[in-house]
């Protein structure tokens, strides 16, 4: 896959504290001066407080206990993602080993408090979930967890009370739900009518934009904060722009690649308070997270950006 002419993996070459800059056919992007202050933040409903709009998913990509090489490379991801501002980064029991290698990362450069860990729960049983719950703790090395998630709606109604006899106790801070299946909507949307959630977890990209119609309403009328997954759509929207090059008209909102073009316009709709696309090479964080600078998409430029992509062959 290609964007501006160049590969994503050549657009952006990692200097980490260095101040050089990469021409991407439209601009020149410098390296190093992001600051914390720049990044764009949105309100968790439920507190009123702040994260960026963009963190790090670990589904498949921080499965990696077995490859010592590919840890040393997450660190540096995790090192260089607090320092430009990051803190959301999302993980599951299901993700193989993804728990454990965040846990160890994150406690090995002794910055937990700077980050905002979210994870899950998938059990149909009571005792089962309370296992997993544990393990969870354990693997992340931490008495407290920022987000806890009912995984896909697995176990709905026996984990979600257990979850939240936890955020009262003060072992976790908020309270979720996930799905990343369009045939869970009614539901997940029934579930977000009734229950008491801080968060909810769906899928939303340019290719699957029902959430938007159907979720996004909803979770704004409830006050509750909404994480986006598979932004990217498991990597097909990559594939359908292929080797074309940007409109010249993205460079108007700020937009100096593909990967900023669709998390732009997840970012765009006001219901949508953080999104997380697997990253696990520094060179994808550092583009990924100009999604979270410059200028939005309004709903005027979201319309042209529907109607390009739709019109890509």
């Amino acid at each position: 896959m290609r964007e501006n002419n160049i590969s994503r993996r050549d657009m952006l070459k990692i200097a980490v504290g260095a101040s050089a800059s990469i021409t991407t056919g439209m601009v020149a992007i410098p390296i190093g001066t992001f600051q914390a202050k720049s990044l764009i933040t949105r309100t968790i409903p439920s507190t009123g407080e702040k994260i960026p709009v963009v963190g790090i998913g670990t589904a498949r990509r921080y499965d990696i206990n077995s490859f010592p090489e590919k840890r040393k490379q997450l660190k540096k991801v995790l090192k260089e993602f607090i320092t430009i501002g990051g803190k959301v980064i999302d993980t599951a029991p299901s993700y193989g080993s993804a728990e454990e290698v965040v846990g160890d990362i994150i406690n090995k450069l002794k910055k937990r408090e700077e980050f905002f860990i979210a994870t899950k729960v998938r059990k149909e049983n009571i005792n089962s979930g309370i296992h997993e719950v544990e393990e969870s703790f354990k693997k992340l090395q931490t008495k407290k967890i920022d987000l806890f998630q009912i995984h896909n709606l697995v176990g709905l109604n026996v984990m979600l009370p257990i979850i939240h006899e936890m955020k009262q106790a003060g072992r976790i801070s908020y309270v979720g739900i996930s799905t990343s299946f369009n045939w869970q909507y009614p539901e997940f949307i029934d579930t977000i009518k009734k229950e008491d959630l801080d968060f909810i977890q769906v899928n939303y990209s340019l290719a699957s934009r029902q959430a938007a119609k159907t979720i996004f309403p909803i979770a704004q009328d409830r006050g509750i904060a909404v994480l986006v997954n598979v932004p990217f759509n498991r990597g097909k929207l990559f594939s359908k722009v292929n080797h074309q090059s940007l409109p010249d008209w993205a460079g108007e909102i700020d937009i100096y690649s593909w990967a900023q073009f669709f998390l732009k316009y997840i970012l765009s709709h006001r219901a949508v308070t953080c999104v997380i696309p697997g990253t696990a090479k520094l060179q994808y964080l550092l583009d990924n997270m100009g999604a979270a600078q410059g200028q939005m998409p309004n709903s005027e430029m979201r319309t042209q950006m529907k109607r390009y992509f739709d019109g890509l062959m």
